[in-house]
């Protein structure tokens, strides 16, 4: 039997304890920098069920993982989404799990947001690119900015504390709203973070003329916000600042612009139980495949998952200016 308390390091002395789990490609938005206009989603069979799910994020927290995030496409598609949350939950009591968290866009949270926090999930993240309906509707294709706006309300009145958006920025498309989602996180009481897009999947634009760096997200909100650098972290990649008078952080994902692999804490699972070593490389290992081969035996399971550490990379190879090498949607890969 593997010792509950062996922990996940690969070989650059990085500890693994964070880990993003896909559950579905599917999404009810087609967001412009995430999925093409149309597309193809993977049959339901090639994806790991929830059942499998639950007895994966298992092994990884008896491995030493403390933060699970549940992620998409859009998670709470995904039917009896709210069994998994109650499952994973309860690993808070009897492994080194010390949170899970969910990243949606919002849609669905007016329907689950109580029942997600009664269900033991911690922190909610909320995609939120543009304070604007017509602009919502565009950058998202179809979503309404009214259901996002009442799933934030929602989440807030379940009493969920640990509330954050997310806001891709894209110059020509909303860089123009930097400072207005940041006020907007400020009189809600939340914490926002900004993200670089990433060259994930082929899009219908050209990323380099989209690119917005963080440096001059920071720029922009300097000019009206007093910010000041801190330690805070929330065990992702996010850089934060302080805002005076204010509770709120705001925190930056610089994949590009201040790149963050020498300190990568985590490994990613894909909708159909592929093990991604790295965001930006293709290093991984099928664990459906292991998962179904030899059902219930989670000391193989986790024999597996420790053996991957061996192959996960330095660091990723972002080149905003290239064609992506890495096909795979972020839809798939999980946020």
């Amino acid at each position: 039997m593997i010792d509950s308390k062996s922990q996940l390091i690969d070989r650059y002395g990085r500890k693994v304890t964070y880990v993003r789990m896909s559950i579905t490609d599917r999404c009810d938005f087609r967001c412009v920098y995430c999925m093409d206009e149309e597309m193809t989603f993977m049959p339901r069979e090639q994806l790991l069920t929830l059942e499998e799910v639950a007895f994966l994020l298992r092994a990884f927290c008896e491995l030493g993982v403390e933060n699970i995030r549940i992620t998409g496409g859009e998670p709470l598609v995904r039917r009896n989404v709210d069994w998994l949350f109650e499952q994973v939950g309860k690993l808070k009591q009897t492994t080194s799990l010390k949170e899970l968290n969910i990243t949606t866009n919002g849609s669905q949270l007016v329907k689950y947001a109580q029942g997600m926090k009664d269900e033991g999930v911690d922190r909610i993240n909320i995609s939120l690119d543009s304070l604007k309906p017509e602009r919502f509707k565009e950058l998202t294709r179809t979503g309404e900015l009214n259901n996002v706006l009442a799933g934030i309300q929602a989440a807030k009145d379940a009493g969920f504390e640990k509330i954050k958006l997310n806001a891709v920025i894209m110059k020509g498309r909303n860089d123009d709203e930097i400072v207005d989602l940041a006020h907007f996180a400020i009189e809600n009481g939340l914490d926002i973070s900004y993200i670089e897009e990433m060259p994930l999947g082929q899009v219908s634009h050209e990323r380099e003329e989209s690119y917005c760096s963080s440096d001059e997200v920071l720029a922009a909100l300097n000019n009206t916000l007093e910010l000041a650098s801190s330690d805070m972290t929330t065990g992702g990649p996010s850089r934060y600042y302080t805002v005076k008078g204010s509770k709120s952080k705001i925190g930056f994902i610089s994949p590009h612009s201040h790149n963050f692999c020498e300190s990568c804490n985590r490994v990613r699972v894909t909708t159909e139980g592929r093990l991604l070593l790295c965001l930006g490389q293709e290093h991984s290992v099928d664990l459906r495949a292991i998962i179904r081969a030899h059902p219930n035996n989670i000391d193989r399971l986790k024999q597996a998952i420790i053996d991957s550490m061996k192959i996960k990379p330095e660091g990723h190879d972002f080149n905003i200016k290239e064609q992506p090498v890495i096909f795979r949607h972020m839809s798939v890969t999980g946020g």
